[in-house]
C-alpha cells in the first residue's frame, strides 16, 4: 500500500466571496475564505462545504494543508455524490469520451486528464502510444491514487503506467513513490515514440520535462505544417521541434529551429529524423532575442515565423515585464517575416489574458509600416478543455503580411 491515511469528512463554511466562487463552479477555495472547519483537518480529507444560510451542501473538495488553495473542489454539489473509486472512475470515463474525436485522427498521444478542468486538481495524465504518464502536483490524491491509477489504465487501455512527481512531492515522507516509477506494466526504454496527426515524435517519459512533451499546441503544429509546404520556416523557442518537425514532414523547403538549449535542439533533430523529409533542417543555439536580432542584422527573412516562448509571467508581479517581452518578440518577428509571409505569435502565460495578448500584438504590428491581416486566433487543443478562467493559458495569433 502506497498510502495508509484514511481520509475523514470535514464540515466547512466559507465567507460570502468564497461561497460565491464555489457556487459558480470555481475549483479553488483559498485559506482566507474559510470561516469554519472541523477540528484537525488533514491533507486528503474530504471537505464538505455547506452554505452559510440554508446549511445545504454546495461543494465537495479535497483538503490541502500545505497550499494557500486550501480546498480543491472535485464536485459541485447540485446533485449528491459519494466520493469513492466509482466516482473517480466515472469522471475519467467522461474525460476519455471528450477526447474521442481527437482519437479518431491519426494521433495516439493525448492528455487524458487536464487537472482542474477535468475535475482532478493537481493531477495530469498524458498518453504516449501505449504509455500513460501521470504527473502528481498535490498530495491530496495520495489516499485515492491506487483506484484512480487502476481506472486510468483500464479506460485508456495502456500497457504501461509511469508516475512523475512535482518537485515538492519528490522528497515527501507521506508516500513511497519515486519520480519515474513504472507502476504498471514494463518499460523497455525511456524514450517513447508516438504519432501526432500522422507525424512521428518521441518523448522521454522518465526524465523529460513535465510528462515528456507539450501536447497543448498539437492543432497549431498541424496548422503550421499545412502552411509550410515549399516554404522557409523559423521556429523560435523550438524546444523539441514540435512546429519544426510538422513543417519538415509537410514539405517545407528549409526549417530553422532556434532554442537556448542544445539538448532540446538535439531532440528536435532526432524527432525530425523519425519522419521522411527532403527539406533542410538547420539549428541555432542561443538566446532567442539576441539570435533574432542577429538574423535581422544579416537580412534574413522567412515565409513562416513561429514564436512560442515559455511562460514569462509565473507570478502577478511579472505581468508588465512579460508584456514588454511579448511586444519585443512581435516587433522582431515582423522584421523576420518575408513578403506575403505569416507570423505566428503564441503565449502560455495564464496571467496575460488572451484579450490583452491579442491587443498587444495588434498594437505592435499596427505600428510597423506593413499591412497585415489577423488570419486566426486559437486556444488549446480539444484534449485541454477549459472549465474555469485560470485554466485558460494558451493563445496563438496568426498574422499574414500583405506585402
Amino acid at each position: 500500500m502506497k498510502n495508509n491515511y484514511h481520509p475523514k469528512n470535514l464540515a466547512v463554511k466559507l465567507n460570502a466571496k468564497g461561497e460565491q466562487f464555489v457556487v459558480k463552479g470555481h475549483p479553488w477555495v483559498f485559506s482566507n475564505s474559510i470561516v469554519k472547519i472541523s477540528d484537525d483537518p488533514k491533507t486528503g480529507d474530504l471537505a464538505i462545504i455547506f452554505s452559510k444560510n440554508k446549511n445545504k451542501v454546495i461543494g465537495l473538495g479535497l483538503y490541502d494543508a500545505n497550499s494557500p488553495i486550501r480546498i480543491k473542489i472535485v464536485h459541485n454539489a447540485e446533485n449528491k455524490a459519494k466520493i469513492d473509486a466509482n466516482f473517480f472512475h466515472y469522471k475519467i470515463k467522461i474525460a476519455f469520451e471528450k477526447r474521442s474525436e481527437l482519437l479518431r485522427t491519426n494521433t495516439n498521444s493525448y492528455r487524458l486528464l487536464f487537472g482542474e478542468n477535468d475535475g482532478f486538481p493537481g493531477l495530469i495524465a498524458d498518453v504516449y502510444d501505449s504509455v500513460l504518464v501521470v504527473k502528481l502536483y498535490s498530495e491530496i490524491w495520495l489516499p485515492y491514487l491506487e483506484s484512480i491509477l487502476d481506472s486510468l489504465q483500464k479506460i485508456s487501455k495502456v500497457e504501461t503506467v509511469v508516475m512523475r512527481l512535482s518537485r515538492s512531492l519528490q522528497n515527501h515522507k507521506s508516500h513511497n513513490y519515486t519520480d519515474g516509477d513504472v507502476i504498471f506494466g514494463t518499460l523497455k526504454k525511456e524514450v517513447i515514440e508516438f504519432i501526432e496527426h500522422g507525424v512521428k515524435f518521441s518523448a522521454n517519459v522518465i526524465k523529460g520535462h513535465k510528462t515528456g512533451y507539450f501536447l497543448d499546441h498539437r492543432a497549431n503544429r498541424k496548422r503550421v505544417g499545412e502552411l509550410s509546404h515549399g516554404k522557409t520556416v523559423l521556429d523560435v523557442f523550438s524546444y523539441a521541434g514540435g512546429f519544426s518537425v510538422h513543417a519538415l514532414a509537410n514539405g517545407a523547403e528549409q526549417v530553422t529551429s532556434l532554442d537556448i538549449s542544445k539538448q532540446a535542439l538535439d531532440m528536435a533533430r532526432e524527432n525530425g529524423k523519425l519522419n521522411d523529409y527532403s527539406g533542410i533542417h538547420k539549428t541555432i543555439s542561443g538566446d532567442a532575442f539576441d539570435e533574432m536580432k542577429s538574423l535581422i542584422k544579416n537580412g534574413k527573412t522567412y515565409d513562416v515565423v513561429v514564436i512560442d516562448p515559455p511562460s514569462f509571467a509565473k507570478q502577478q508581479s511579472e505581468i508588465e515585464l512579460a508584456k514588454k517581452k511579448y511586444a519585443q518578440l512581435a516587433e522582431l518577428g515582423e522584421q523576420l517575416t518575408a513578403k506575403n509571409g505569416i507570423l505566428i505569435l503564441a503565449s502560455c502565460s495564464s496571467r496575460v489574458t488572451a484579450q490583452s495578448f491579442f491587443d498587444l500584438n495588434s498594437r505592435v504590428l499596427n505600428a510597423q509600416s506593413r499591412l497585415f491581416e489577423t488570419e486566426l486566433k486559437t486556444t488549446h487543443d480539444s484534449d485541454h478543455p477549459i472549465s474555469f478562467p485560470e485554466g485558460a493559458y494558451l493563445k496563438c495569433g496568426y498574422y499574414r503580411f500583405l506585402e
